[in-house]
């Protein structure tokens, strides 16, 4: 069977496994045949994971202990669950003994705002929430917001944020964190390490951000298209990959104005800037790498990303430039090519 599974990064991800049996999305529900396919949300997007296993019963078993994994990780993760962890620390500005997934997150995090110079950085959050301000307001200058920008800018500093295994701390009155930029990749390698953990090889997971466990039960690559809209449901290339994961950043997929002019990606150092390219994806070993780059990538010029690539070898950029120019940076991961 050769299924091909789109994805599409915004604010939220639209995904779907062409020619597959699709299934409900208001709960776990189950085609009439393997593979066993589930749809439904996971940290506001919708999710899908494709999963191959000879024993139904056990596998949508399976599935439903990844929807509970889901939730909990929401409980964690989320910047719209008033009663997660990471809205409680942005509330109060510390948290004692953070949960292990909150932590880790930011490890993760900081790995990735230390190799791209602060291009990534979760404390993002004040300038996010000072452009969604302004837009909302009816008489919303279309120049954008300026009065309190300076002020957003000064609170955005992830070197500023403090965390251990026992409490993370903000330096700076005012201070937020958003995880929307690698928290996707991480539920879904958590979400793959609970099926390989119960001897799952071949998978399809998508939690945001896809990743593949193994090949298709005939042993192709899982194939990834990937597109700049959502309007376009082909996508623009089409990427085979076998036990490696995805991640994809646009411009075009969120605007804050009618007018298009500002996009959800902001430059932590900058605020709103001109796209550099329509579309970004990354190709990386674990779906939470290549989330944090895709997001870091799109903000910065190719030559500082070769730079950075040249350090993680494990790395790889797909990339259709401003002018439509389509490239590929770095070495290529498993079976991954164009």
């Amino acid at each position: 069977m050769a299924d091909t599974f789109t994805r599409r990064r915004a604010i939220c991800i639209m995904a779907a496994a062409a020619g597959l049996p699709l299934v409900a999305s208001a709960g776990p529900a189950f085609a009439a045949a393997v593979p066993v396919v589930w749809k439904g949300q996971a940290l506001g997007a919708p999710a899908t994971l494709i999963l191959n296993h000879p024993d139904r019963a056990k596998a949508e078993a399976l599935v439903l202990r990844v929807v509970a994994e889901v939730e909990r990780l929401e409980s964690i993760l989320s910047l719209y669950r008033d009663t997660s962890a990471l809205c409680e620390l942005n509330r109060v500005g510390a948290l004692a003994m953070p949960p292990q997934d909150l932590v880790a997150v930011l490890e993760a995090s900081r790995t990735v705002f230390e190799m791209t110079g602060g291009a990534f950085d979760p404390s993002v959050q004040p300038l996010f929430a000072l452009y969604a301000r302004h837009f909302a307001r009816p008489d919303a200058a279309a120049s954008g917001p300026s009065a309190d920008m300076e002020r957003a800018k000064a609170l955005v500093d992830f070197g500023a944020v403090r965390f251990n295994p026992d409490r993370i701390a903000f330096a700076r009155r005012g201070m937020a964190l958003t995880l929307n930029g690698i928290a996707q990749g991480y539920v879904t390698d958590r979400v793959v390490a609970l099926l390989r953990d119960e001897g799952i090889d071949s998978s399809l997971v998508d939690m945001g951000e896809g990743r593949a466990i193994g090949a298709q039960a005939d042993g192709s690559p899982w194939r990834i298209g990937i597109a700049e809209t959502q309007a376009d449901r082909a996508g623009e290339t089409v990427i085979p990959l076998i036990d490696c994961a995805i991640a994809t950043s646009a411009f075009s997929g969120f605007r804050f104005d009618p007018a298009g002019r500002f996009s959800h990606i902001l430059d932590p150092r900058q605020g709103s800037v001109p796209p550099r390219y329509r579309r970004l994806t990354v190709i990386a070993a674990d779906a939470t790498t290549a989330d944090g780059y895709s997001t870091a990538f799109s903000l910065i010029d190719l030559e500082h990303m070769r730079s950075i690539l040249a350090r993680q070898p494990e790395v790889t950029v797909d990339l259709v430039t401003s002018a439509g120019e389509h490239l590929r940076l770095g070495r290529a991961i498993g079976t991954m090519a164009l």
